[in-house]
């Protein structure tokens, strides 16, 4: 859990860096994406602002777990202050939960990329094929016998034939894309919401050690003897979380494409098809690995400190910025 057995020996550690999220001018674009990809846009733009709910929602969670546990040591009372600590860290691993499924979120979001650039690329293609529809009606209407309708009319075939293989490229990355991305959302979402019940349960057991008896005055109570269990707790879901694998329902994908998003059969039958809305770059695939979380005793095995986020898979810090850059997009 990327923890030792305390929180309070990070109270005064300096505070994490800000969001990834910052101004830029992305926010721009909005106004000239073209018709066709301007719902996803609008979409994906969505996702980014859950994406930081969730963030900041992890940040209030350590907050509130550091909180507790100075307001616990404060009361002076034994069973309370070892009790409320201990609970600040399960609430403060289920913070750094809530920043993995941020993360996460984010694959998912940089895979729905794909389909929106996509759809930027096939839009010229349709504009143009519209564009000669319009150019002929028109001589038609004026110069019914120019010459200049036999030129227009061979031109929108080529237009009809790019537009043709421009749509069959756009209908093959929706549906392999729009599958990867809610694959990754929602294994994200069961990976989260189990190792929450994980957490919670550990903590349900750590209130059962707090005696609260009632006395009347004068009366004193015995002495808090259970500091031992409740670091064994933490241990516990330390181990649970480490154990935790996912069992996930197949999602198969028939998707094999080659680099312009045409399968394999259709590519030896047309080996250069003009009109690629491609340009010869492949689609990212996105995995979703898992990995425990490794708790960080220190010396004596009495505190904790906030250590680093937890990641699943192999998560460098270019890794989201890699994503987006790789379908050439910015959110």
């Amino acid at each position: 859990m990327n923890r030792a057995l305390s929180i309070r020996s990070s109270k005064n550690s300096g505070s994490s860096s800000g969001g990834r999220h910052g101004f830029s001018f992305s926010s721009l674009r909005g106004t000239v994406q073209p018709e066709l990809s301007k719902k996803l846009y609008k979409l994906i733009k969505s996702e980014n602002h859950l994406i930081q709910s969730y963030e900041a929602a992890g940040k209030e969670r350590l907050s509130i777990a550091s909180q507790l546990s100075d307001w616990g040591e404060a009361t002076t009372d034994e069973a309370i202050s070892d009790i409320s600590d201990k609970i600040g860290v399960l609430l403060s691993e289920l913070g750094e939960q809530e920043d993995l499924y941020a993360h996460n979120l984010d694959d998912s979001r940089a895979v729905l990329k794909a389909i929106r650039n996509t759809e930027k690329s096939v839009q010229p293609s349709r504009d143009n094929k519209a564009k000669i529809h319009d150019e002929i009606a028109k001589l038609k209407a004026k110069e019914p016998e120019s010459a200049k309708l036999v030129t227009l009319e061979q031109e929108l075939v080529r237009a009809e034939a790019e537009n043709l293989v421009a749509e069959a490229q756009l209908t093959n990355v929706t549906r392999q894309k729009l599958k990867e991305a809610y694959a990754t959302e929602f294994a994200a979402t069961i990976e989260r919401a189990e190792k929450q019940i994980i957490l919670a349960r550990h903590g349900r057991r750590l209130l059962n050690l707090l005696d609260d008896t009632p006395v009347v005055p004068g009366d004193i109570r015995p002495a808090y003897e259970h500091t031992n269990q409740a670091r064994q707790i933490l241990n516990d879901a330390e181990d649970d979380l480490k154990d935790w694998q996912p069992e996930l329902e197949d999602v198969p994908s028939s998707a094999e494409l080659n680099n312009n998003l045409m399968p394999s059969s259709a590519s030896q039958r047309h080996p250069n098809v003009e009109g690629s809305v491609t340009g010869g770059e492949s689609v990212v695939h996105h995995d979703h690995h898992v990995a425990g979380e490794h708790m960080e005793q220190n010396a004596d095995a009495s505190r904790i400190s906030s250590g680093t986020s937890v990641t699943t898979g192999p998560v460098t810090q270019g890794a989201y910025p890699q994503s987006e850059s790789t379908v050439s997009a910015v959110a």
